[in-house]
């Protein structure tokens, strides 16, 4: 019943998610594929398996532990302060710190972790922003 109830979600999830990428204003300087491709897509496949999970569930879902569960939240909570600092305090910082309490939670020592977010976020804004010449949220430093 869970699995139905999460692909029933996820399906009403990918029509919003259409429906808000169809109120993508067009430039008339736009290149032939336009900004709404990319978010049909996304809506599409998230359409599809939701409606996969719906349509063909698992026979007996098995629900994680309590603690698990509170891990789980955790890292969402965690996501959404990243999401909230991003534009304060810049890409490399909040990525820094995101990603070494992600992987402290994922079961590294907290010194590999803290090494492993500066790493990540150091390599990511190297290839984005000084290979590909993306633009990434500015912090207090200029980076």
């Amino acid at each position: 019943m869970s699995d139905r109830i999460f692909g029933a979600v996820g399906l009403a999830l990918a029509i919003f998610y259409a429906f808000a990428a169809s109120q993508i204003q067009e430039s008339f300087l736009t290149d032939t594929v336009g900004p709404k491709a990319f978010p049909y897509i996304i809506a599409a496949i998230l359409g599809l398996a939701s409606a996969y999970i719906a349509l063909r569930p698992d026979p007996e879902p098995v629900w994680p532990p309590l603690g698990r569960l509170v891990e789980i939240v955790a890292a969402v909570v965690a996501l959404m302060i990243y999401a909230q600092v991003l534009p304060e305090i810049g890409f490399v910082i909040a990525t820094a710190f995101a990603a070494a309490y992600l992987s402290w939670r994922l079961g590294s020592k907290p010194l590999s972790s803290v090494i492993a977010g500066v790493s990540i976020s150091v390599g990511i804004y190297i290839v984005f922003h000084l290979i590909l010449g993306l633009s990434l949220a500015r912090g207090p430093f200029g980076f």
